[in-house]
């Protein structure tokens, strides 16, 4: 049958994250009709969105439509990752949350939309990789169900970014910003999408819209990796500026260099150029989930495009001009073809290369044993006189 339905939840706990930006993932224990147990993290967005878009496949249940007829549980949005106390009763909430959801009639506990959120992701299996400078945090709900105070790290400080411009949302999941507004930022979206917080209100707003206030420059920006990673192209995109790319759907591209607006930089054979990353998704994944995701929003403006910007410091971002990266980038793929070394894309040239590399190298000459006399000569004092006393 396989796993047709899940028969328990369970809350684990969460996860204290660093990158590509510090945030928090909740652990769920998810049981299926095959007895079979798998640990999936969501972060707390995921879930709330999860939540609201249950309530608008079951309007009835959700008690849209007559508010006494309410059986799916509710999910408050609380105070968001503010401090000990507030993380402690959201682990209480989503354990309440979970337990509710699973005692709903059949054909809400096992609707697709629920199981495909609590099915197991490719990024569920990856491990913390050894170049993290800080690795992830865990922390488990104690084992009598009751969350200590003392399992939980001190209070989470939220980044603070400013609005460059006024920004008016055209969902209910975003909000709106006036130029000059300061915000914390809950979550930093590969997307380029941010989830922030500002007094009582809250939602998602671009990235380019941001700047931080010590400085210009976004200081978790990584590095170019002009090796490239293989991503496909899950929707199509017609580049706008001479800096970007066109790509079709099913396109496959190498990513170079991932900024946190959401503007990917990639590699098209030896073009590069800027590409939103809400329409990239790497090579072998689900691409489902990624395509429901832009249907709900869509890629973030540049910075670029943003009339009546208002930086409030003197000097202008730093950032690499499409000649540096196409540069390097020639400069790399050169390096790696004189090495002969295949390419992300190309799999079939390394078994062409396997007999050149494979040859034998030629074995270093050995040097001939020196005489006894030059050995006694050149060795120290104290050799000499162990020498002397066992003749």
């Amino acid at each position: 049958m396989g796993d047709s339905f899940i028969r328990h939840i369970a809350l684990l706990g969460f996860e204290k994250r660093f990158v590509p930006s510090q945030h928090y993932v909740y652990m769920f224990l998810v049981k299926w009709q095959d007895l079979s147990e798998k640990v999936v993290y969501r972060r707390f967005t995921e879930i709330y969105e999860f939540h609201k878009t249950l309530k608008e496949l079951f309007p009835i249940e959700a008690g849209d439509i007559n508010a006494e007829n309410r059986i799916i549980p509710h999910l408050p949005a609380p105070r968001w990752f503010d401090g000990q106390r507030a993380a402690e009763s959201r682990q209480g909430t989503l354990t309440e949350y979970c337990s509710t959801l699973m005692g709903l009639p059949a054909k809400i506990s096992r609707c697709p939309h629920v199981l495909n959120f609590f099915k197991v992701r490719p990024d569920d299996l990856q491990l913390p990789s050894d170049s993290q400078v800080k690795k992830p945090e865990t922390y488990l709900v104690s084992k009598d169900g009751k969350n200590s105070i003392a399992d939980i790290t001190g209070p989470i400080i939220l980044q603070t970014y400013r609005a460059i411009a006024d920004y008016a949302k055209t969902s209910g999941s975003e909000m709106a910003l006036a130029s000059g507004d300061v915000v914390e930022v809950v979550e930093k979206n590969e997307s380029g999408w941010w989830f922030c917080q500002m007094k009582a209100k809250r939602g998602w707003i671009p990235a380019s819209y941001l700047e931080p206030l010590d400085g210009p420059d976004e200081a978790e920006d990584p590095e170019p990796n002009y090796a490239g990673e293989p991503y496909v192209a899950i929707k199509a995109y017609t580049a706008l500026l001479e800096d970007e790319v066109s790509l079709q759907e099913g396109e496959t591209v190498e990513v170079i260099h991932k900024l946190l607006d959401g503007w990917w930089v990639i590699r098209k054979e030896d073009i590069t150029g800027y590409f939103p990353s809400m329409y990239l998704q790497k090579s072998g994944q689900d691409i489902a989930e990624a395509q429901r995701q832009i249907k709900r929003r869509g890629a973030p403006p540049r910075r670029s495009s943003i009339r009546n910007a208002r930086s409030i410091h003197q000097r202008s971002r730093n950032r690499l001009s499409q000649d540096t990266y196409r540069r390097n980038s020639v400069r790399y793929l050169q390096q790696r073809r004189r090495l002969g070394q295949p390419g992300p894309q190309n799999p079939g040239s390394l078994r062409q290369e396997e007999p050149q590399t494979q040859s034998p190298k030629p074995q270093p000459a050995v040097p001939p044993r020196p005489s006894a006399d030059l050995i006694l000569h050149r060795c120290s004092e104290s050799t000499k006189r162990k020498l002397a006393s066992s003749v």
